[in-house]
């Protein structure tokens, strides 16, 4: 039976506090049971967009695990006294599952990105786990009048395993089709797949360890520096409101 997930609010996030060991475990677990798990890999860029945007705040509340994806959350709830186990990447858990998919031999859909990069990153992601069923994939460029045919195509197929890379916009999607798709789990990984594809290079394991990845990814990917305006602003205001941070908010 899978257990309660112990959390800490910042600014009315609910981010798990467990480790990566414990987060693939329960996850796991959920999937043997049959229970439908949707994860959310958030940064403090989602958690800034979040109190912009009501919206996506109640996407990001409507989430059974919401994990500290970004060295500033785990950062920010250590600052305000009630600490994360560590820092648990998408593209780590990603491939943890893929680890537990050959072990039970479960079905893996990808979805998102072009033609070109999805198709070399499911490639690449039988190769390295050929136990692992990948049954399908398909870029993330679709229309509201494709979905359908999508949802169908998904529950078709039966994947116990559904990765999904389509911008934050993902998260939406996500949330409003994750009954009908009738996936056990279903998770956005950001920019995963253009790193296993081989368009991006992930950063070195010591940039990761200094906390400047999103330095290095910037560097990769220029255009992403307006979002980038969101971490400053982000350490600020828990410094400002250190007191209020960790208040579950209504």
């Amino acid at each position: 039976m899978s257990k309660e997930v112990p959390k800490v609010s910042i600014f009315g996030v609910p981010f798990s506090k467990m480790d990566m060991d414990e987060t693939v475990g329960h996850i796991t677990t959920r999937i043997q049971e049959g229970s439908l798990t949707h994860v959310i890999t958030a940064n403090p860029i989602m958690v800034m967009a979040a109190l912009d945007n009501p919206q996506f705040a109640t996407v990001l509340n409507s989430a059974d695990i919401v994990v500290p994806d970004g060295a500033g959350v785990v950062w920010a709830a250590k600052y305000c006294g009630d600490p994360v186990a560590e820092r648990v990447t998408g593209f780590d858990m990603m491939h943890r599952l893929l680890e537990q998919a050959e072990k039970h031999k479960w079905k893996v859909f990808l979805l998102g990105t072009s033609d070109e990069i999805i198709g070399a990153a499911a490639e690449k992601l039988q190769l390295q786990f050929p136990q692992a069923r990948i049954v399908g994939y398909r870029n993330g460029f679709f229309t509201p009048s494709q979905e359908e045919e999508i949802v169908e195509e998904i529950r078709s197929l039966s994947p116990h395993l559904l990765f999904v890379a389509r911008g934050m916009d993902k998260e939406e999607w996500n949330v409003r089709l994750k009954e009908r798709l009738g996936v056990p789990f279903i998770m956005g990984v950001g920019g995963s797949f253009d790193v296993v594809s081989g368009k991006l290079k992930r950063a070195p394991m010591l940039v990761q360890k200094l906390r400047i990845e999103w330095l290095y990814r910037l560097l990769q990917e220029p255009s992403r520096y307006k979002r980038m305006l969101a971490l400053p602003k982000f350490v600020m205001k828990v410094v400002r409101e250190r007191e209020n941070v960790t208040k579950t908010r209504p």
